[in-house]
């Protein structure tokens, strides 16, 4: 096991670190009430060429590795969740089954034009039958000539209201359950696909979710992305590094929680002193640092592990799992330390404590993670623990 962190990736942080200081931090009021992230910003994130960190640099990416990715990620959450949100279906879900699964033809047509951020890209796997139960998605896909025919309704698809392209999972052979889906490149604008609605959510609501209507959407077959059969298989392959990137989001709204939570511990005074001097505060701090070294430890092992081409959905489950579980805690005691203050939507804890919600949800919840991860120690015992 490695930790040391390239010379050029440690830049890359610094650089991203002053941004989000600069940049980011400063206009958090703003993006919240206008639940928007300025042209400007967008831009600037794209100069950086931070839409391409884990695309191969014969695409157009940079070539990063998933440690890379979640320095990046952890970063931008210090700011706001809506930052690595906003390029999120480009350098996880959206564009890594493209990397992994597409062919020439298909990686030369859609990843420079993802890479630069020219185009935005998501996937669509969620139905209103099929949350945790993804093999349970009713989409169809029909082959019919050199076309797909594709029907069905997709929700809860972040992005999807200004996603350019859509990686679509189907069924194309309802008999063989899970081994009977594949996975379809969608461009926006196919006749019979469609935006039916945006839905909101508890959250910032700045990377909104909306349902997907496939009306006799006929795509060409070479847009079938891998082979017929295989779409499960894609769309667990990606989830592994997405559980990844929420650990590191997680870690990043962490860190920004335990700054403002000591900074106002110090300022804060009842009774005649500091509330940093009070016994209760003082474990609250040290709980919430505790975790956070823990989230980090946990994080950046998997990372370095997927980096060397090891592969592992438990371990990618329990880091979903803890840094999703652990963020919610680290929230609530922010909210208590600053009391009043942390529960009036003026103050910067108030809206993270929403967000966080989610992070238990999406990308599998903690219990379909708990489930994975039994069923990997029930047959294979502590081998995703081991270091061979």
């Amino acid at each position: 096991m490695d930790f040391d962190i390239p010379e050029e990736y440690r830049i890359l942080r610094d650089s991203i670190r002053r941004f989000t200081d600069r940049e980011l931090i400063p206009i958090n009021e703003e993006v919240e009430q206008t639940k928007k992230i300025p042209d400007g910003i967008i831009d600037q994130m794209k100069e950086m060429g931070l839409f391409g960190i884990l695309t191969p640099e014969e695409y157009g990416g940079m070539g990063m590795t998933v440690v890379a990715s979640c320095m990046i990620q952890e970063e931008l959450s210090r700011a706001n969740i809506c930052y690595p949100m906003f390029i999120s279906g480009n350098i996880g879900i959206g564009t890594m089954g493209i990397v992994h699964f597409g062919n020439d033809e298909q990686k030369k047509k859609y990843l420079p034009a993802m890479a630069s951020g020219e185009i935005y890209s998501c996937f669509a796997l969620t139905e209103p039958n099929a949350g945790s139960d993804a093999a349970a998605i009713e989409t169809r896909a029909e082959r019919k000539g050199d076309t797909y025919v594709i029907n069905g309704l997709k929700h809860y698809i972040t992005r999807g209201n200004i996603s350019d392209v859509f990686t679509v999972v189907a069924v194309t052979d309802k008999a063989k359950r899970h081994k009977g889906m594949s996975a379809f490149i969608v461009e926006k604008g196919t006749p019979g696909f469609s935006i039916a609605k945006i839905q909101h959510s508890m959250g910032t609501d700045i990377c909104q979710q909306c349902e997907l209507v496939f009306e006799d959407c006929a795509i060409p077959a070479e847009n079938l992305l891998g082979e017929e059969g295989q779409g499960f298989a894609i769309a667990m392959g990606v989830l592994e590094e997405g559980r990844l990137s929420l650990g590191a989001r997680a870690i990043g709204i962490a860190r920004r929680l335990i700054e403002l939570s000591r900074e106002h511990a110090q300022l804060r005074v009842q009774f005649g002193k500091t509330i940093a001097e009070f016994q209760a505060v003082q474990w609250m701090l040290a709980d919430m640092a505790t975790e956070l070294y823990a989230m980090k430890t946990m994080l950046y092992d998997a990372a370095w592990r997927l980096d060397q081409g090891n592969r592992n959905r438990a371990r990618a489950g329990m880091v979903k799992l803890f840094c999703t579980e652990a963020i919610g805690r680290i929230a609530d005691r922010a909210v208590q330390i600053h009391g009043g203050m942390g529960y009036m939507e003026e103050a910067p804890i108030e809206s993270v404590y929403r967000e966080v919600r989610g992070m238990r949800i999406y990308e599998g919840t903690s219990e379909i993670q708990r489930l994975i991860i039994s069923r990997d120690v029930l047959k294979n015992g502590l081998k995703s623990l081991d270091y061979d």
